[in-house]
């Protein structure tokens, strides 16, 4: 069996994964990188996730009214499949470029805590490497719910940015961010949606506020939700599947083309043989690590969604200036530093948010203050009238005794980039007043902050 020896073997082509090895390779270290796939090439992200998903979002956005929905669609899968072949290519290119970094295609197993085992097919490759990085992401969670496994008619996220075709109907089971980014995306583009929530209600960890108006731009693009929903049951019949489910005590049966499951997604550890290597894992089958990255081993780290972390494409990439910290750096930098850490959900508009709650900050205890606006009634914020997008709100919390800004939730246009303007000012210090008396261009979206921003309540 042929074997090579390198500084840092990297077990998946992920953001953090393939971030570390372009660095590690352009600081002269031997660099082998393995994914089990030539079709993820780059990781999940520009492949099945980030990129393509917010590709059909937007296409979704641009349908053009009286388009048909059928064409509508295949032309946007057309679009989104080029954009992620050619990003795909690139992302292989960037490292294949560098002399010290090899990639190997093949699925990877430890054989001992240094010794790694590639294969494909029949071919065997042991790679051993002082420092390795598993940075393997994660899959979908298939629930446990009869007949629903072995459904013609069952469909991931993967294989909706893949469709070859509309389902007339879509029933999405479960009503977290990625079930909600597709069923706004399928109704804009001419499905009947129905979601499938397990919960008493939609985005739990949001504020009441918040969440009843995300939801509310939901429903005017036509989608259905039934809450305290328990799907029971999934039948094939002629042509369609049949969901059966419980809500209010009484069973319901909902017709459908195509049952998108979106109940999560898990560490991708399965097949690794990470006890061979000593690796300890959670209960979800996430690597533990310490702040370092580090696992029970110390030369190995875990990087991305399989270290049990938030499951954001840029968390993966400061897990790799954290590893990058401890090979080249001081080693200082640890997952501690992270502050105010936003995220965004793409509906239409987005919902963007970072730090605390409402809700949160008053239960540990802040004197807080509120400045929160409908966006349609911002009068300094015109980019909304502009590109005819006036639904949603800004809403503030504010420590009252600091003037500090303790989170923000801004379900508006362009809230995915008004969020990293909040999250900056709040890891900085910058008080409430300051964001508001500052200028900004126009007509733009952040000005809006200068009216908001003056709006304030306890």
């Amino acid at each position: 069996m042929e074997s090579l020896h390198v500084d840092l073997l990297v077990i998946g082509f992920g953001k953090g994964g393939k971030t570390l090895a372009a660095r590690m390779g352009a600081a002269g270290r031997r660099v082998a990188l393995v994914e089990q796939s030539a079709q993820m090439y780059g990781g999940t992200c520009i492949n099945i996730g980030c990129v393509p998903t917010k590709a059909l979002i937007h296409h979704a956005q641009s349908r053009r009214p009286g388009e048909p929905a059928q064409d509508s669609l295949l032309a946007a899968v057309s679009a989104t499949t080029t954009l992620t072949d050619a990003l795909r290519d690139r992302n292989f290119a960037m490292l294949d470029d560098i002399d010290s970094v090899t990639v190997l295609t093949g699925r990877a197993r430890f054989l001992d805590e240094k010794s790694v085992e590639v294969s494909a097919g029949s071919d065997r490759l042991v790679v051993t490497a002082p420092v390795i990085v598993v940075n393997t992401g994660a899959e979908p969670v298939l629930p446990d719910i009869p007949g629903l496994r072995s459904s013609a008619h069952l469909r991931t996220s993967t294989d909706l940015i893949r469709a070859e075709g509309l389902p007339e109907r879509l029933v999405v089971v479960g009503g977290g961010y990625l079930g909600l980014e597709f069923a706004g995306m399928y109704a804009r583009f001419g499905s009947r949606v129905t979601v499938l929530e397990a919960g008493p209600r939609l985005l739990p960890r949001e504020d009441a506020d918040v969440a009843e108006a995300t939801v509310g731009t939901l429903r005017d693009e036509g989608v259905t939700f039934v809450t305290d929903a328990e799907v029971v049951e999934v039948t094939d019949e002629d042509g369609h599947a049949s969901v059966r489910y419980r809500a209010a005590g009484e069973e319901h049966v909902l017709d459908t083309e195509a049952v998108l499951v979106a109940t999560g997604r898990r560490p991708a550890t399965a097949g690794l043989d990470l006890e061979v290597a000593g690796v300890r894992t959670t209960e979800r089958g996430a690597i533990e690590v310490d702040e370092h990255l580090r696992s029970s081993r110390p030369h190995i780290f875990a990087v991305g969604d399989v270290n049990g972390g938030p499951q954001f494409t840029y968390i993966s990439l400061d897990d790799s200036r954290i590893v990058a910290d401890q090979l080249l750096g001081s080693g200082a930098r640890t997952t501690a530093d992270r502050e105010a850490v936003p995220y965004t959900l793409f509906t239409t508009p987005p919902l963007s948010r970072v730090g605390l709650t409402e809700r949160e900050a008053r239960e540990r205890g802040h004197d807080v203050r509120v400045a929160a606006k409908p966006v349609a009634q911002i009068a300094a914020m015109p980019r909304a009238k502009i590109v005819g997008e006036t639904r949603g709100l800004m809403k503030f919390v504010i420590d009252a005794a600091t003037d500090r800004i303790l989170g923000a939730a801004l379900l508006s246009v362009d809230s995915q980039e008004l969020v990293n303007t909040v999250a900056l000012a709040m890891r900085h210090g910058v008080t409430a007043s300051e964001l508001r008396d500052t200028i900004y261009t126009h007509p733009s979206s952040t000005e809006a902050f200068n009216e908001v921003l003056g709006a304030v309540r306890r």
